[in-house]
């Protein structure tokens, strides 16, 4: 697996937060992995396709100068606690009107009730949006090189699952037909197969 961001992160999750986790949401961790594993990547490519856009680089470069720049990596444990850090916001100015069909998504392909997998999406989210503000804030990079990074890592998500990563562009720049929501139990499923290797 490509060294990224992200798989640093699922790392240092692995290293009790997936447990932490768990406990607040009363789950066990194979279930808590499983949507962890596919909601990072799932976060990361929403990030990446809004870096393309001058607004969504100035919002992303904003937030993690401000706040979101790296502190909460210092105890991941400490912060996933009770689930006290959980940010609903991220998710919404990620996913936007589609955030219900991408936990839908991860659902149908990780048999967790789809509360929960919000909840966990909320949880991780502030850890995703801190671990690129920590390589922000040390590359010392401005707007224009924030989202380059983000979007790299958005590519290293789509080698690493190029049919999840479709499909999650596909149910992202869709209009709410039944086509793409029929296709929201493949989504999940090929997310999960892609990133539990």
């Amino acid at each position: 697996m490509a060294e990224s961001i992200l798989n640093d992160l699922m790392q240092q999750l692995q290293g009790g937060g997936i447990g932490e986790i768990s406990k607040t949401l009363g789950l066990n961790d194979d279930q808590v992995s499983s949507v962890v594993t596919a909601a990072m990547p799932a976060l990361m490519g929403a990030f990446s396709r809004n870096a393309g856009s001058q607004s969504g680089a100035d919002a992303l470069f904003g937030a993690l100068a401000g706040k979101h720049s790296g502190g909460i990596l210092g105890d991941v444990v400490g912060a996933l606690a009770g689930g006290k850090n959980a940010d609903t916001g991220i998710l919404k100015h990620a996913f936007g009107a589609k955030q219900s069909g991408v936990e839908q998504a991860l659902s149908a392909g990780s048999g967790v009730d789809m509360a929960s997998v919000g909840k966990i999406m909320a949880m991780v989210a502030p850890l995703v949006m801190g671990a690129l503000g920590k390589a922000q804030r040390t590359q010392g990079l401005d707007a224009s090189g924030t989202a380059a990074m983000i979007q790299q890592e958005g590519r290293v998500a789509q080698q690493q699952a190029p049919q999840a990563m479709d499909m999650l562009g596909k149910l992202l720049d869709a209009d709410g037909d039944g086509d793409v929501m029929d296709d929201l139990g493949k989504l999940g499923s090929s997310l999960l197969g892609s990133f539990l290797k």
